[in-house]
């Protein structure tokens, strides 16, 4: 099982859109140098809404040649279309990934009966490590803890990234099932909280632009060491808040531009960072100390 700091890995591009491979390539060596435990490649920060299918996949086929085995890679392979879940849960199975990251089927707003035979569809087509991934602030659809129990108790489901921000939630999951998967948090803010009531680790857009304070934050609470966690936890705070000023990945990727480690390429729909909201975004760097 992976624990520790997982980044959801921004996807580095040029001005005209393009994947920016040298980029990505530097990235994941400084997250090698900082302690992070695992790279989440193609994720909702990776910008997997804007690329195309040959491009979802090349990412992820990059990052586990890049990683050599050096650092796991869990790959986001998640869809609104089951179908398309499985192949890109196949090729990244395929790639050589350690472990793929699905999330709920936005925009369907399925049953809970739909969202467990999507997620068992998957489970059952392709042999790899799969972690549920439960976002419903963005997804318009809440998977019910009582589902996520159910399963649970399929082999290849290892984890959930639960990004409700809900720690009573979490905690009633971690009471639930914690003994049979993973129970990761996907919200920085509320993501120590998590851990030191028994979660596994924090899959995190923060660790992007702090990569060294998060990992210690996230062992330092994987050891229950509260007093040293919650002092690293409000140097991140302003950090946590000021990455989602605007829609993510916008915020993080304005804020790895400005130090120097990719460029300023985003997608459509997506934008660069508002001028209103830069100098807080500065500033909150500045007070993490990065």
């Amino acid at each position: 099982m992976i624990t520790g700091s997982i980044v959801a890995l921004v996807t580095p591009m040029h001005a005209d859109g393009s994947v920016d491979w040298s980029a990505l390539a530097r990235l994941m060596d400084l997250h090698l140098e900082a302690g992070t435990a695992a790279i989440g490649a193609v994720g909702t920060t990776g910008e997997s809404s804007t690329l195309d299918a040959a491009e979802h996949c090349e990412v992820i086929k990059f990052c586990v040649k890049h990683s050599g085995g050096r650092i796991p890679i869990v790959a986001g392979t998640g869809s609104n279309s089951t179908r398309e879940a499985v192949y890109f849960t196949k090729a990244a199975a395929g790639a050589g990934a350690d472990a793929c990251l699905l999330v709920t089927p936005y925009y369907n707003r399925p049953t809970q009966r739909g969202l467990y035979e999507h997620f068992r569809t998957i489970a059952e087509a392709v042999d790899i490590p799969q972690i549920l991934y439960n976002v419903p602030g963005r997804t318009a659809v809440d998977l019910a803890n009582d589902t996520v129990a159910r399963l649970a108790e399929l082999d290849n489901i290892v984890g959930i990234k639960d990004a409700t921000g809900d720690v009573a939630r979490g905690k009633a999951l971690i009471k639930r099932c914690g003994d049979v998967i993973g129970i990761y948090s996907g919200d920085d803010a509320t993501a120590m909280e998590l851990m030191l009531a028994g979660g596994n680790g924090n899959i995190s857009v923060t660790a992007n632009v702090a990569p060294s304070l998060m990992s210690q934050l996230c062992a330092l609470a994987l050891a229950g060491e509260r007093e040293q966690a919650e002092a690293i936890n409000r140097c991140l705070l302003p950090l946590n808040q000021a990455l989602f000023l605007e829609p993510n990945p916008i915020p993080v990727k304005w804020a790895l531009c400005q130090r120097g480690l990719i460029g300023e390429g985003i997608r459509l729909p997506l934008t660069a960072l508002d001028e209103q909201y830069q100098s807080e975004v500065l500033k909150a760097l500045e007070t993490a100390g990065v």
